[in-house]
């Protein structure tokens, strides 16, 4: 929501990009709409009847990170009873939105790169690999990625292979002719 030639730029590119399978890393910070950048290359994508699946990887324990993404099977660890599907073959065919990518370990950046080589889903627990899986990759952070390449927090290749695209939204103090649009925005949504 805006009218400022920034917003406007970023929702041209938007569209632009959402013609294409390209990877996509949006930067910004929190709050400023990352998501909604992300949905609406989604939305304008033939992907759109497709399914869109959101993670927040800063949200999910380093843990479970790894089963939340690539899934499981029964007793691989306590808990797991049955066979689990993860996001990214939920999101097959359609796109899924790493929110807060620079929260990974290393090991899962790891894990997510092989992931993007090659398409092949090992569910935590298999000694096989169960699938093939299409889906098109949007990425978000709010930290500076080649800051965090440089002090040994984020794999270089992992950079590289998410920001095909980039797409920074400012904040609203960058922005301010947009503060009336997004008032009248809430206020007709309430």
């Amino acid at each position: 929501v805006g009218r400022s030639a920034t917003i406007l730029a970023i929702c041209a590119l938007a569209e632009r990009v959402a013609a294409g399978d390209a990877k996509v890393l949006i930067t910004g910070e929190s709050g400023v709409g990352k998501d909604l950048v992300a949905r609406l290359i989604h939305a304008r994508s033939q992907r759109a009847s497709q399914p869109y699946v959101a993670v927040n990887c800063a949200g999910v324990p380093e843990t479970l990170l790894e089963s939340e993404l690539f899934g499981h099977v029964k007793g691989a660890f306590t808990d797991a009873f049955r066979d689990k599907a993860g996001v990214l073959q939920q999101a097959h065919n359609g796109t899924i939105f790493l929110d807060e990518v620079a929260e990974m370990s290393l090991r899962m950046q790891a894990l997510f790169l092989r992931f993007l080589e090659n398409g092949e889903i090992q569910p935590v627990g298999s000694e096989t690999i169960r699938t093939l899986v299409n889906v098109r990759v949007i990425a978000a952070t709010n930290k500076d990625l080649l800051a965090e390449v440089a002090a040994g927090h984020f794999r270089e290749d992992l950079m590289y292979r998410l920001d095909v695209v980039h797409i920074r939204v400012p904040p609203l103090r960058e922005r301010a002719e947009d503060v009336r649009a997004l008032i009248e925005h809430h206020l007709s949504h309430a």
